[in-house]
């Protein structure tokens, strides 16, 4: 066995909120076959425009929903025999040439509302641009950088750590570390916080707040397709009075950066039990943290 197979741990995949496809992608009555968490899955856009994540395979003989289904209101009809599933249950509501329904005739659904972020869409805020990355690591390898504000020092370039405090939402699903730091800008000096929330190991935002009357936002979703392979998928915009002389500046920087984290990504192993020092607070409060969102708690360790 290779050396680098003998020292990392190999992760299961996580619970969480994911997102599987931009909404811009999926137009009403479309059906895709995708695959994230390991899984096949079918998502399709209902015709009220409510978009449905569902286990691909009919009950009733197996069929990909997928593969030939369609969009029946706001449910898809199986392309083998008719039967119909509500894309908000699961729970099939209709086949055509019988009057009961097996109770049993239920698909696993998927599908998890977010809540809005008010600046996306907004008239003040630019049109958002996107950018996404596959990585070739686990997802909770990429969501932890967050929690390692000594690596933005030798990987980044930054002169040091920024002071930063971090709390945690009632429910302990959701995370947020500010950090202050004084920024030179177009409009003067500074003094801004970086904000950075985490919903679960799947969604973030970084947003720059301090500068009276501007900001900059990135939203990001960070997807497990399987225990090795991560999609992340990247949202950036800034209110319009900004977007021309720190906007880009903004986006450009956040991409540069993933793609500097990209080398190390690819090329680490998964440390279960690392060996932490001092400066590595936050780092060993997410490895805690983190546990929660796997079925088995033992499996992150």
């Amino acid at each position: 066995m290779a050396r680098r197979d003998l020292e990392t741990t190999i992760l299961p995949i996580p619970n969480g909120w994911f997102a599987v496809e931009w909404s811009k992608e999926l137009i009403t009555g479309q059906v895709k076959s995708i695959h994230y968490f390991g899984e096949d899955l079918v998502l399709f856009r209902g015709r009220s425009g409510e978009a449905h994540v569902l286990d691909p395979y009919c009950p009733h003989l197996g069929a990909h929903l997928g593969e030939g289904g369609r969009v029946i209101g706001d449910g898809i009809r199986c392309p083998f025999h008719g039967w119909t599933y509500d894309g908000a249950s699961g729970r099939c509501t209709t086949i055509p040439y019988c009057e009961r329904i097996p109770a049993k005739a239920a698909v696993r659904t998927w599908t998890w509302d977010f809540p809005l972020l008010t600046e996306i869409g907004h008239p003040d805020w630019s049109e958002p641009r996107t950018f996404e990355l596959e990585v070739p690591v686990h997802v909770q390898d990429m969501h932890e950088n967050n929690n390692d504000p000594v690596h933005f020092q030798f990987v980044h370039g930054n002169l040091e750590p920024l002071p930063s405090d971090i709390s945690y939402a009632a429910d302990g699903r959701a995370y947020r570390i500010s950090s202050r730091q004084i920024r030179d800008t177009p409009y003067g000096r500074f003094e801004t916080t970086l904000v950075r929330d985490s919903w679960g190991i799947g969604l973030s935002s970084v947003a720059t707040e301090g500068i009276p009357g501007a900001g900059l936002l990135m939203f990001s979703s960070t997807t497990p397709i399987d225990q090795g392979r991560t999609l992340s998928r990247w949202l950036l915009t800034a209110t319009n009075n900004m977007v021309d002389m720190a906007g880009e500046d903004f986006m450009i920087g956040l991409t540069t950066g993933v793609m500097q984290d990209l080398r190390i990504w690819s090329n680490k192993v998964h440390r279960a039990r690392p060996v932490l020092c001092e400066a590595d607070t936050y780092l060993a409060e997410f490895r805690q943290w983190v546990k929660q969102f796997y079925s088995s708690p033992a499996a992150a360790d």
